[in-house]
């Protein structure tokens, strides 16, 4: 587990983030990812999705604008950056959408609540990753989808850069992230490149 310390630490520095995010990481390089990562996703016809570690929530107002039956909520731990969700929301989609702040370790939802959960670009940070797989099956219906985009570096990252964020960041590798989907009962559909060491995994919740 995390130490306490460490997971306030992370929260300080994403709620400092959380105002200058979407201009500090580059919308374009964001964009670029949801882009592709939207040219993957197979919903229902009435989705009810789940976006853990949403940050300012731009991959829900995508995924709301494309899919105009779409559900959403957002997840993250960041008091500011649900505050920014929340501010931000375009009023086409604002009654779809809802934010909550809250640990991807012990997501506050119902079991099989969801039709499809994403993970983007936040995975990393998490401490106790059979944990999140766990909840994240919990959480989604039989059939339902886990999108899990993410750093897989194919070389060992420099400890300094590890170490940006407070309790340090992991990267998976294809093989590890089908063993964790293996172990939460989730079957591991393919890995497809979205952009530089960005690696889409699409998991698929066992119907039996």
């Amino acid at each position: 587990m995390m130490q306490p310390k460490a997971i306030n630490s992370k929260q300080k520095l994403f709620d400092r983030w959380a105002p200058n995010y979407d201009w500090v990481f580059t919308s374009v390089f964001y964009q670029a990812i949801h882009h592709r990562l939207l040219e993957c996703v197979d919903l229902p016809e009435k989705p009810n999705v789940l976006d853990i570690g949403c940050g300012t929530g731009r991959l829900l107002t995508r995924l709301a604008t494309e899919f105009p039956n779409l559900q959403g909520t957002g997840l993250d731990f960041s008091a500011e950056m649900i505050r920014q969700a929340r501010r931000r929301k375009p009023d086409s989609v604002r009654p779809r959408l809802i934010y909550v702040r809250g640990n991807a370790e012990s997501l506050p939802f119902a079991d099989g609540q969801f039709d499809a959960v994403f993970n983007t670009i936040s995975f990393l940070h998490y401490q106790n990753p059979e944990q999140v797989f766990s909840e994240v099956s919990r959480v989604l219906v039989p059939g339902g989808r886990f999108y899990l985009a993410d750093s897989a570096f194919r070389w060992p990252p420099t400890p300094q850069f590890l170490n940006i964020s407070p309790g340090g960041m992991r990267f998976y590798s294809p093989q590890v992230r089908e063993q964790l989907g293996v172990q939460a009962g989730l079957d591991c559909a393919g890995h497809y490149a979205l952009l530089g060491p960005v690696l889409l995994s699409i998991f698929t919740k066992k119907t039996v």
